[in-house]
């Protein structure tokens, strides 16, 4: 061989060898950002998803809290981040279908700044009060509303988040009016209800279930399809005769925009195996979580239905940016 041609071929191997590891994936531990304080739904998604989900990528998963404006903040960060699959974000309906429509000068955009990889899980939302409040129906409530206009409290996560909006579409169906109190997290909303502090509140069902299965908090309805199966003597509001205010409370997966094709598909593989791992799915199932696990196509579909709803019903509640 010339000496030309063999210092061509060494300097070609070497260059494959580094295109090669810059295209490695996971290329050090992975980083899921939740966008939430510990505790809440979100926050429990992720954490039940990174052990299988380091074992199907075979490297480290660490998951991280970066609570603040109902998830811009942990959102922001992820989608300026280098789309690499070294970064991911579990987030809720709040952080990818509404924050645009209520947060002024958000630094991320939901559908442009993110490959939106999967639905993790839903659940419905359940009507829950504290055992000393005066309403122990739905019927009950609405009456106590309408005879008080604007005094029964309804806590919840933040603005703009699920159990906000879907209180503010129970004020829609029902003629009723109730005090929005928004808290950083539903935890921080859980605890002030058990503590009395606030009347009511919309808090999906894998956040609650204890809490109603202890006694500590009272169920009124739920706000799925059908009555689920863990709260079987709770009435969905769809039977009370509000059809429109059937709401699951979801959490999806996403990367910034751009993952290389590689990257993406074992990124997809593991997320879909970790997921659908029967022991996580127990897991899920026993908080009164169901897993979706959809296809990236999928959750943009269903995100832009979402986006649709939601934007309705925040322009006739008339809920201004912040």
């Amino acid at each position: 061989m010339k000496p030309k041609t063999f210092i061509g071929l060494a300097v070609g191997l070497a260059l494959s060898a580094v295109v090669g590891a810059a295209h490695a994936f996971p290329d050090g531990p992975v980083t899921i950002v939740v966008p939430f304080p510990p505790g809440g739904a979100t926050d429990t998604t992720a954490r039940l998803m990174e052990p299988k989900l380091a074992a199907a990528l075979g490297g480290n998963v660490v998951v991280e809290n970066l609570p603040g404006a109902t998830g811009a903040i942990g959102a922001g960060r992820v989608a300026s981040s280098p789309a690499d699959g070294q970064t991911m974000i579990v987030a809720s309906l709040g952080t990818f279908a509404t924050n645009p429509y209520l947060q002024k000068n958000l630094s991320y955009d939901p559908v442009k700044d993110f490959d939106l990889l999967t639905v993790a899980v839903r659940t419905p939302n359940v009507l829950v009060a504290n055992p000393d409040f005066q309403a122990a129906t739905v019927p009950d409530l609405v009456a106590a509303m309408k005879a008080n206009p604007e005094t029964v409290t309804f806590a919840n996560s933040g603005t703009g988040s699920s159990d906000h909006l879907t209180a503010a579409l129970f004020w829609q169906a029902t003629g009723t009016q109730g005090v929005h109190v928004p808290y950083k997290g539903g935890s921080a909303a859980q605890t002030d209800l058990l503590g009395g502090h606030v009347d009511v509140s919309f808090q999906n069902l894998g956040a609650i279930l204890t809490y109603v299965q202890g006694g500590q908090m009272k169920a009124l309805a739920q706000t799925g399809e059908t009555r689920h199966p863990m709260l079987p003597d709770v009435p969905t509001l769809k039977e009370l005769g509000y059809a429109d205010v059937v709401v699951n409370s979801w959490q999806g997966v996403a990367a910034p925009a751009g993952l290389p094709a590689e990257t993406r598909t074992k990124l997809n593989e593991a997320i879909q195996a970790s997921l659908k791992d029967p022991a996580v799915v127990a897991e899920f199932n026993k908080l009164g979580f169901e897993v979706v696990a959809n296809s990236n196509e999928e959750f943009a579909t269903y995100l832009t239905e979402e986006m649709a709803r939601w934007k309705g019903v925040i322009d006739k509640a008339g809920i201004q940016p912040e």
